[in-house]
């Protein structure tokens, strides 16, 4: 089995910057695309970022150069950086991971993490 262990949610105010992080562990042979989702109330779950293993970086326009997405293949963990937080942003983000392991290759979600934006 892989367990995805998110952290880093908060409150902020407007302007704010948070970031959040999510590890793997389990048995598995390689992680491939590492990504963070986020669901706001209401609203279908969307695509945040993603950072494949083979490199580079894709962002939804909603957060494109207010976030950053990276990963620490040594650690096992992906990371989110959000700058300039806007009330827009509030949601539950989820990380998810495609893993290489013992039954093949899969998606795992973590069990998301409360960001809310508020004065």
């Amino acid at each position: 089995q892989v367990q995805l262990v998110e952290s880093g949610g908060d409150l902020v105010q407007p302007g704010g910057s948070l970031k959040l992080s999510c590890a793997a562990s389990g048995s598995f042979f390689s992680i491939n695309d590492m990504g963070w989702y986020r669901q706001a109330p209401g609203k279908q779950r969307e695509l945040v970022a993603i950072v494949p293993s083979g490199g580079g970086t894709i962002y939804s326009n909603s957060v494109k150069g207010r976030f950053t997405i990276s990963r620490d293949n040594a650690k096992n963990s992906v990371y989110l950086q959000m700058n300039s937080l806007k009330p827009e942003d509030t949601a539950v983000y989820y990380c998810n991971v495609e893993v290489h392991w013992a039954q093949g290759v899969m998606h795992f979600w973590g069990q998301g993490t409360q960001v809310t934006v508020s004065s």
